[in-house]
């Protein structure tokens, strides 16, 4: 099956981005400012699944590492961490907003 992907990355400072640059060449991903890559994945079975393990297959990863796709399936268009997760957003605190009363998950 083939699955069209956006997929954002975050290695740190050290990260393996020679192993995911070969491995984005590979598919012919298409470059979409500043660590964010398109593509289309050819996979059997779960698309995340073998995205992740095909990655981890790739590229030395830190525990720092982040990758998040964005992909559509049956229900529309989804986003999800494959890889690490959400961190604290740089922009908190500058907006006009009052305070959350709730924690709640996107």
């Amino acid at each position: 099956m083939n699955s069209f992907i956006w997929m954002s990355y975050d290695l740190g400072v050290s990260g393996d981005y020679e192993g995911l640059y070969a491995w984005l060449d590979n598919y012919e991903a298409k470059e979409c400012g500043n660590s964010v890559a398109c593509f289309w994945f050819s996979h059997e079975g779960d698309m995340l699944t073998s995205l992740k393990d095909e990655i981890e297959g790739a590229v030395s990863l830190n525990k720092r590492a982040r990758v998040y796709v964005i992909y559509t399936d049956n229900e529309g268009m989804r986003g999800r961490f494959i890889i690490g997760g959400r961190k604290g957003a740089p922009w908190y605190g500058f907006g006009m907003r009052e305070a959350d009363s709730d924690d709640q998950a996107f």
